[in-house]
């Protein structure tokens, strides 16, 4: 199944990070769910965790904390951030600015790993932007255990697909045989989707845009009762569709994510 030998393409999502109140119990949750390997970091990284698979690099865990290490009162939610790939973090938030994007964590450097930011695009989504040095992002996608998707659900595809087009090259296209679902596509290729929130049958009133990571899985249902016996909540139950048999859940924390045994040719 496939590692990542070289870089992202700007654009594309190259990391997803977790960042939940208690980061101890998520280790201990997504390690039984996914077969992860992870413990709390270093002091000088914050106790930011590097979950592997394999040995190779897949995905984080940080506890919510604030600057000076204290916890914010109130905590906030649980969730799960998609990291899109850039070669100039500078230029890249100031695309996102002229073009309505709300800075919420200001370019940084991350020791010598990278650079970092979190945005939002004019329609709420969050998102994490990574400009890659010693660390490039996730080692291997696509498999059972790592994440296979991106998807951005959101209140305007109009406003989104123009801004995301504008700050980092990301076009989108109607996806074949998805109704009212689009391809979200870099340099000829589908790096994740995109929909309407109206498109989405059973969404909780007032649910914001936001963006959903896919992580692949052998058995959808085997996955989801894995869930439950760790205090977690199913959302949407199994079922078919399109690209696989998906469904989704909470952690017990309240991350959201989705789970899938893909058919098909594999996302790239």
């Amino acid at each position: 199944m496939p590692d990542v030998t070289g870089p992202y393409t700007p654009g594309t999502p190259c990391w997803g990070d977790l960042m939940v109140p208690d980061q101890q119990a998520a280790l201990d949750f997504y390690r039984d769910l996914f077969g992860w390997q992870g413990e709390v970091g270093p002091p000088e990284t914050g106790g930011y965790a590097l979950c592997s698979l394999r040995g190779q690099p897949v995905a984080g865990i940080m506890a919510a904390m604030n600057p000076d290490g204290s916890k914010p009162d109130p905590m906030p939610p649980a969730v799960w951030t998609t990291y899109l790939a850039t070669d100039d973090l500078a230029a890249t938030e100031k695309k996102s600015a002229s073009n309505g994007g709300q800075a919420m964590v200001p370019g940084m450097d991350v020791m010598t790993l990278g650079r970092m930011a979190v945005a939002s695009d004019p329609t709420g989504a969050v998102f994490g932007l990574w400009q890659a040095k010693d660390f490039r992002g996730a080692g291997v996608v696509n498999e059972p255990g790592a994440i296979i998707w991106n998807e951005l659900n959101t209140s305007d595809t109009d406003a989104a697909a123009s801004f995301y087009s504008k700050a980092l090259g990301v076009t989108a296209a109607p996806m074949e045989g998805g109704e009212g679902y689009f391809a979200l596509n870099v340099g000829g290729r589908t790096v994740g989707g995109m929909q309407a929130l109206s498109n989405i049958e059973n969404l909780p009133p007032q649910t914001p845009s936001h963006w959903l990571t896919y992580f692949a899985v052998d058995d959808t249902d085997s996955a989801v009762d894995t869930v439950v016996r760790g205090g977690g909540t199913v959302l949407k139950p199994p079922f078919d569709m399109m690209a696989g048999r998906m469904a989704v859940v909470q952690d017990p924390q309240g991350a959201v994510f989705a789970v899938i045994n893909a058919k098909g040719p594999e996302p790239a």
